[in-house]
């Protein structure tokens, strides 16, 4: 008999929202602390629906629970930028080439990239851009494959949220989904791929070039 998940509580998923965004656009940084009896003062509630979030935050990799430290922001490294980039360039190219050759629509991601197009601070650009990319990736007709990229999601928002706050890139990054995105309309899945691959590998070299040179040592 199959398990139906549990649905995560109305106050729970509150405070859950609240402190992703505030990761995502930089409010709470890599490495600080998150201490339950300040969220739980901040959002009114009991340390119950804080400590929840938390660990659901854990799950999804854009915390880290330590017996030492307690719950922390987590930090942007070498390794995490590695392993949450190979799979972004490995599936979800391939994802979009399926998304367009099964003709799926579309329209959420011309939404995305208008609402990106019209954001007037950090946190809608970075829900948008997140959208953006859920919108190509997520009507390939694989639903294992969306999920799998589902799971990469937040900590690649995390990724470009440090990113943006050391060097803001929106606009190249704009231009380039629009030229993604016209190639997926025009029914071009291998140009439209290849143009969300050099997007990703592109976005990678400017913001972290010092990984690269990692790379290139070993």
């Amino acid at each position: 008999m199959t398990s139906v998940p549990t649905p995560i509580p109305s106050r729970t998923q509150f405070v859950l929202e609240e402190i992703k965004r505030r990761i995502l656009t930089g409010q709470l940084t890599p490495g600080q602390a998150l201490v339950e009896t300040e969220l739980a003062a901040q959002f009114g509630v009991s340390k119950t629906p804080v400590r929840e979030a938390l660990k659901t935050l854990a799950g999804t990799g854009l915390v880290v629970m330590s017996q030492y430290k307690g719950v922390t922001v987590r930090m942007v490294d070498a390794d995490m930028l590695r392993e949450v980039y190979d799979v972004r360039l490995l599936l979800e190219p391939e994802a979009l080439r399926r998304s367009v050759r099964r003709g799926a629509s579309l329209d959420d991601a011309q939404d995305a990239l208008r609402r990106a197009d019209e954001a007037t601070d950090t946190a809608e650009r970075s829900l948008a851009d997140r959208e953006f990319h859920r919108a190509l990736y997520l009507p390939c007709g694989n639903p294992l494959l969306g999920r799998m990229l589902d799971e990469v999601r937040d900590q690649a928002a995390l990724v470009s949220a440090v990113a943006w706050s050391a060097n803001p890139s929106w606009e190249r990054e704009a231009a380039e989904h629009r030229e993604i995105l016209r190639l997926a309309l025009d029914g071009d899945g291998d140009g439209a791929a290849r143009a969300l691959h050099s997007h990703i590998a592109s976005f990678v070299h400017r913001a972290f070039p010092e990984v690269l040179d990692e790379e290139g040592g070993r």
